[in-house]
């Protein structure tokens, strides 16, 4: 499985943008994506996730602002961050992991497979 992100980059706060993830290689049906960011000097910390069923969690302290959604045909992971804020910058990653349980402390067990990250940055 690969996946690759895109559609990082630097925004004032206030903005928006929308990460995408692309996945190749993925033969389970059974899975759960999503999105996992870490500052400088920080731990990561997930942000949302989606099953394969299209159910979503997010991590508390970003619901309303960022909206994640896949598209199970061409294997595309999402996420819509609106009203950036500073504290948003980060280094965001996608990851997909295989069976049914999602939520965004999944990431943190098993083997999930990784992307290589994309740069989200909301100067102050």
């Amino acid at each position: 499985v690969q996946l690759v992100e895109s559609g990082g980059g630097s925004v004032q706060a206030g903005g928006s943008l929308r990460l995408s993830c692309v996945g190749s290689g993925v033969t389970s049906s059974t899975n759960c994506m999503g999105w996992v960011r870490q500052a400088p000097g920080k731990e990561r910390e997930g942000v949302a996730v989606i099953g394969y069923d299209g159910i979503t969690d997010y991590s508390d302290s970003l619901k309303g602002r960022f909206t994640i959604s896949r598209d199970n045909v061409n294997n595309t992971l999402n996420l819509q961050m609106n009203s950036l804020k500073p504290e948003d910058t980060a280094m965001y990653y996608c990851f997909l992991r295989s069976g049914s349980w999602c939520s965004p402390l999944t990431w943190k067990f098993g083997t999930p497979y990784w992307g290589q990250g994309t740069q989200v940055t909301v100067p102050t």
